[in-house]
């Protein structure tokens, strides 16, 4: 099984758009790609799945944030969601039993939901119709 994952250059597990590097871990092997996506506010998770989708993955390594709607709708269907509770790209191979029962064909949708910063405190003027 072909797994990726975005990490830092410590090989902490990220968000796609927070870490330098894309892992491709095929058969206990490590291949460390640069994540174009790196520290781009908008647009950087889909920048970083369309890395992840070209190299064929089976899945890719995810926790809540870790991808936005857009990244998650690009990847449906096309890949398995390996749910870690791992913060190390390192822990997560010394674990490799716990990936088969870990993998998902979908998430819940608060996991890739992007937070609103709403204020409550809003008030809007609108004409009354």
């Amino acid at each position: 099984m072909k797994i990726g994952a975005v990490v830092d250059e410590d090989g902490n597990l990220t968000p796609l758009d927070a870490g330098q590097n894309i892992a491709i871990i095929f058969e206990g092997k490590v291949r460390s790609l640069s994540n174009p996506g790196y520290g781009i506010p908008h647009g950087g998770k889909e920048l970083a799945m369309d890395v992840i989708l070209k190299n064929k993955v089976d899945a890719v390594v995810v926790r809540q944030g870790f991808l936005c709607p857009c990244s998650y709708k690009m990847s449906f269907g096309k890949l398995k969601y390996l749910y870690t509770k791992h913060d190390n790209i390192n822990e997560l191979l010394s674990d490799e039993s716990s990936i088969p029962k870990s993998l998902l064909d979908e998430l819940e949708p608060n996991t890739y939901a992007e937070e609103h910063h709403h204020s409550s405190n809003v008030h809007l003027n609108l004409p009354k119709v």
